[in-house]
Formats: C-alpha cells, structure tokens, sequence
C-alpha cells in the first residue's frame, strides 16, 4: 500500500516510510491511497475475534510492502499485549476501556505499535532515529514507556508546564536513558508547533533523523483503528444494531482512527466528537469555517488543542466535502463544571468510576440523543484510567481511586526535565548539541 501527503506536493511512499517521516515534506499528513475492505464478518452476530486477531488482520494490507506476515504477527502480539474492554452500564450505553495497557492510557495502542515497528526497521537501516514528540498528557508517558532502552531510538518529549496532571508527568520525566523530557513554558499548541517547525526545518532534518510519533504519524492511527473494530464486534454479540461512537477529542487522531476503521468496511451510525472549552472542531460543526485558535487549560487535559493536526486528514477522508462531514460527525463541547458533574453522575447512577475525558464522552453522547431522537446502541471511548486525574476525581465522588502498581512505582521516582522557553531557535539549538 502507497501513502500520500494531504500537502499534494510530496511523492507516494511505504507505510514504514511514512512511519519514519511522520510529517510528509511538504509540511502534509500521510494518507493511505486506497482503504482496504477487510475479509471480516460485519454482518454476523456469532463472530469470534480476539484484538490480537484483527489487529493482524487490519495491518496485513498495510504493511504489505514492508514486513512479511509471519513478521506481522510476531509485532502484533508482541505490542498488543493486553485488551480493551467493552463495559455495559445500561441497555444502550457501552464504555471501552482502552487503558489496561502499561501507561494505562489509549496511546499506548499506537506507541507500543510504533516502537516494534522501528525497533523491526533498525536492525536493516543505520543511525538513530529521534522521536520528537508534543504531549498534552498521556502520549508523553506512553511514548516514554514505549520506546524506553529501544535500540537505535532516541525520544524527545515536549510538554507545556503546569499543564500536565502529576502522574502524566511523573510517566514521562522518570525514565532516563534514551527519553529526554523538554518542559517548555507555554500551551500545547506552542509544543505542537515546535515539533512541526522541526520538521519543516530541512537544515535540521538533513543533520538528524527526525520522527515523530503523535497523532500527526500515521502509524499512531492503524494501531487505534483496532480497537474499533474490537469494541464492533465485542457489541455485535449483545445486539444486531449500528454503534454510535463517543469520542474525548483533542488532536482528533482517535476520531480519524475511527474514521479508517469505517472506511475499511465496518459500520457506524454516527461519530460523535466530544471536547472541552476547546471547540474549534464543534464549532466548525455547526457551520462556521474553521478558526484555529490559542488553546484554554481544562481538566480534561488531553482535549486542550486549539488547531487539532488531524483536521487535514478529516477533510481529505471527505474530499473536502464540509457538509457530508457536518452530516457524519456530531460534535459539541463542554465545561469543567459539567464534566465535573457527568462523573458525579456516573458514579451514583452506575458505581462506575470515569476519567473527565469519558464524562465529555457520555456528555455528548446524552446531547446527541437529545436533539436526535437517537437511541441505539452507544460506545463512549474511555481514553485514561481515572487515577490518572485523582485530584478531580476523588473531590466529587467523595471516595479515593486506586492507583494501579505500575503508577505507584512511577510516581515515587525522581524527575529529570528540562525547562524551556516557546522559541524554536531553543529547540534547535538542543536538538542540534543533544543529538548532532
């Protein structure tokens, strides 16, 4: 399979390429050329499929020019080594629970993924790879554990201060060795924009072989396409009807994910893009064009993305076409006070414990049956584990989270950041004495 960039002004490469290039150089996102239709059994209310199963099956079109299958195989079970549950709390209303990975967040999908992938790739290519990554939260700590002690591989995380939660920080400041954590004083956007100036920087990426592994590098976005079709087909047993997909939404790589899963063959109602104060996506969702702008901090931390990356991908899905992607995708937004409130609301009406990411999931989902009249079947994407938010969490059900082992462990070692200001010459000049 070929893959293109959204830019029009860069050549058709190889998945693995385009893995390596995370930004195309035109300053573009990489797209497949074609989806595949996956031999799978939508239709069927008796399909047994482990995650394991289909993610194999989802990657073999993909990486076909790349790795052999038995190669496939061994990188699937190797990364997805652990499951993603489909939780009932009522007769419509599914979560699936996508952090019982080892960061116990949603991006350990695409880091584990992407971290055997290269590892894979090393072996037959020379030099270091330097992962370059902006983090609002959980992509830090997953990319961090990922990638940690990889051979060939050296991590560069940026996060803006004071705006991450403790234990997010904690998972990416802790480790050493090949991840160097950046602390840079500004928002999320400011750290996204670096990485993207770093990218484009030609100087720069003719002296150092840069990656990237957000949402803006297209092996972030197969991995989370798996778990899709698992929650379809987990679903699929318990009722014969079409989802509708919640999604907590930031840089709107977890919708696109979705959006691939459907385009290769799996069924859905409706996507749903659930966010925070920062509703640029919502916005433009109700009809107004699309105005990037400076992002607002929220407990929801993940979300706080003023000009989501993966809106270009969105568009090129659609052919451009805004008013079938303002008929397909429903979006609004909400505030930390309501957020506050749904995950009280959950916890009394269901005993069950929710991140502020999945209340803004449950949120939306509750206005979309409200204006809609729609009530089938519903999966609300739980994104992180709720200790990892314990301060919000534990204030309004009144009672404490357990914090999982591996947590505990991180949270007692001693950080290791750098701090620095939002210039990219600051960047540059780091990147250039660390890694040249």
């Amino acid at each position: 399979m070929r893959f293109f960039s959204t830019g029009g002004q860069s050549p058709e490469i190889s998945f693995l390429k385009a893995a390596e290039q995370g930004l195309a150089p035109d300053g573009g996102l990489y797209m497949p050329t074609e989806f595949p239709s996956l031999p799978l059994p939508f239709d069927s209310p008796n399909s047994e499929f482990s995650l394991q199963q289909l993610a194999k099956i989802c990657s073999y079109p993909f990486l076909d020019e790349d790795l052999s299958s038995d190669d496939t195989d061994r990188l699937i079970d190797d990364a997805i080594n652990f499951e993603a549950p489909l939780v009932q709390l009522s007769e419509t209303l599914f979560i699936l629970e996508l952090f019982h990975g080892p960061t116990l967040a949603f991006k350990d999908f695409g880091a584990r993924f992407m971290a055997r992938l290269f590892s894979a790739h090393r072996t037959r290519s020379n030099g270091d790879l330097v992962i370059l990554v902006a983090t609002s939260g959980d992509t830090g700590g997953a990319v961090a554990g990922g990638f940690y002690d990889l051979p060939g591989v050296q991590v560069c995380l940026l996060y803006p201060e004071g705006k991450v939660s403790d234990l997010q920080r904690k998972q990416m400041t802790t480790l050493g060795k090949n991840v160097t954590a950046l602390e840079i004083s500004g928002t999320f956007d400011d750290c996204q924009k670096l990485v993207k100036q770093a990218f484009s920087d030609q100087k720069l990426n003719n002296a150092l072989n840069l990656s990237s592994a957000n949402s803006i590098n297209i092996a972030r976005l197969l991995p989370q396409s798996f778990y899709y079709l698992h929650a379809f087909f987990q679903l699929k047993k318990l009722t014969n009807q079409t989802p509708v997909f919640s999604v907590p939404s930031g840089n709107f790589g977890n919708l696109t994910a979705g959006l691939f899963a459907e385009k290769m063959g799996m069924p859905v109602k409706k996507f749903i893009a659930a966010t925070n104060r920062n509703d640029v996506v919502p916005q433009y969702l109700s009809g107004t064009d699309f105005k990037p702008r400076p992002s607002i901090q929220t407990i929801s931390n993940a979300m706080d993305v003023g000009n989501p990356s993966n809106f270009s991908r969105i568009r090129s899905l659609f052919d451009g076409d805004d008013e079938r992607i303002r008929k397909h995708i429903f979006g609004t937004a909400y505030s930390d006070e309501q957020t506050r409130k749904k995950i009280g609301d959950l916890y009394q009406e269901f005993g069950y414990i929710a991140d502020p990411h999945t209340a803004v999931g449950v949120l939306a989902l509750d206005q979309y049956r409200e204006q809609s009249g729609d009530d089938s079947p519903a999966i609300v994407l739980s994104t992180a584990h709720p200790s990892k938010f314990a301060d919000v969490v534990e204030e309004v059900i009144g009672r404490e989270v357990e914090i999982p082992e591996r947590l505990k462990k991180a949270k007692e070692k001693e950080e290791k950041s750098i701090p620095m200001d939002a210039g990219y010459d600051s960047l540059k000049e780091f990147l250039t004495e660390q890694y040249g």
